[in-house]
């Protein structure tokens, strides 16, 4: 069976000539060989320098066909996607032709007019990878047409969370992102972790205030000098535009702080080993971010935001702690309560966390594709 995915993921050439895309994205990739003989990927291809938390496939029956790297924010960027859009149709519409199924990766500024194009015109079996907030209260125009007409066609779409007057064909998913092997390193990591001395913290994502990143480096600042004596260090992993300006901020805070930039998949997990945190106060439009499950399932205590699905998997203080508002009082009153957190209440957090994590692994994506998603070989 064969499978094409579409979606806006950007890749890249490295010096030596490799391929190398979004790490994430082609991680998953790779394991879906795991259960179709093979894939081709049609997305973005960018002419400039990869950044670090790129990779390549592992396989060739993985076939990457390229489409422009288009979509913005301004006018501009949006005019140039009409320029584009009967070429990727093109290119969709070929590919469509060969492989068995499809899948859509949205929302994106493609899924616009892909979406009705497939719904339309394709009879082509496929589903779609719907990774933003689909509960969200206003979101933009592009994504909340995508969600409108993704609720009124007949394909599977799936989903984070699970939501009041959910559609049925609109199945509640998880984001895979972890290996059986990443568990058990995890969990032998996680056991040797203790809440006595300096404790590390972490933030991964892109560095922009709508993550968080100002909310975090606010709150530090409103610390006493010994309840900065509980902190090791402070990581951030990521990079973004604002990058210069949090760091003249942490500058004037008296504990480590690192920015690492973007880092690969291995070094963020190192991230993770050595941290008894991950502190994500966003207000972006958020799925589940794949983050809060990799940082647990190596023995991170999640302080973040309820937004989203988030709190349909972390309850406040059993697998976390939850951000009834996101500002900087609160987070303090939360990282507060982190560092007076007894060995033994740690370690029952951490076992709670256990079936959560579970439900991000290839292993449990793979079975509820095979079993929800790829049953139905007729489109309605």
């Amino acid at each position: 069976m064969t499978l094409a995915i579409i979606s806006h993921t950007e890749h890249y050439t490295a010096n030596d000539g490799t391929l190398v895309g979004w790490s994430p994205t082609v991680n998953e990739i790779n394991h879906l060989l795991e259960i179709f003989d093979s894939i081709v990927h049609i997305a973005m291809l960018n002419e400039t320098v990869p950044p670090l938390s790129t990779m390549a496939y592992k396989s060739n029956r993985i076939t990457f066909i390229s489409i422009p790297a288009i979509g913005g924010h301004t006018l501009f960027d949006k005019l140039v996607v009409l320029w584009y859009i009967p070429k990727i149709i093109k290119t969709v519409s070929k590919v469509l032709k060969e492989v068995d199924r499809f899948q859509l990766r949205t929302p994106t500024g493609i899924g616009v007019f892909l979406i009705p194009y497939l719904t339309l015109f394709s009879k082509r079996n496929g589903w779609y990878k719907y990774a933003g907030n689909w509960n969200q209260k206003h979101p933009p125009l592009g994504y909340r047409l995508q969600r409108f007409i993704l609720k009124h066609q007949s394909r599977k779409v799936t989903i984070n969370g699970s939501w009041p007057d959910q559609p049925s064909h609109c199945l509640s998913f998880e984001n895979p992102c972890l290996t059986d092997e990443d568990l058990a390193t995890g969990l032998k990591v996680s056991q040797k972790k203790s809440m006595s001395g300096p404790l590390t913290l972490c933030f991964v994502g892109r560095l922009e205030a709508e993550k968080g990143v100002g909310c975090i480096l606010d709150a530090l600042q409103l610390l006493s000098d010994s309840e900065l004596k509980r902190i090791a260090k402070v990581h951030f992993v990521g990079a973004g535009s604002a990058l210069n300006d949090f760091k003249l901020q942490a500058a004037k805070i008296n504990i480590p702080i690192h920015f690492h930039g973007a880092l690969s998949r291995h070094k963020v997990f190192e991230i993770y080993s050595e941290s008894h945190s991950i502190l994500l106060p966003t207000t972006a439009s958020e799925g589940f971010p794949k983050v809060l499950a990799e940082a647990m399932a190596f023995g991170c205590i999640p302080i973040v935001s309820s937004i989203s699905s988030i709190g349909q998997y972390i309850k406040h203080q059993e697998q976390g702690f939850l951000l009834n508002q996101v500002d900087a009082n609160t987070l303090v009153m939360q990282l507060r309560t982190l560092f007076n957190l007894d060995q033994d209440i740690y370690t029952r957090m951490l076992s709670l966390q256990e079936v959560i994590v579970q439900r991000f692994t290839f292993a449990h994506y793979h079975y509820q594709l095979k079993t929800q998603v790829l049953t139905e070989d007729k489109i309605h």
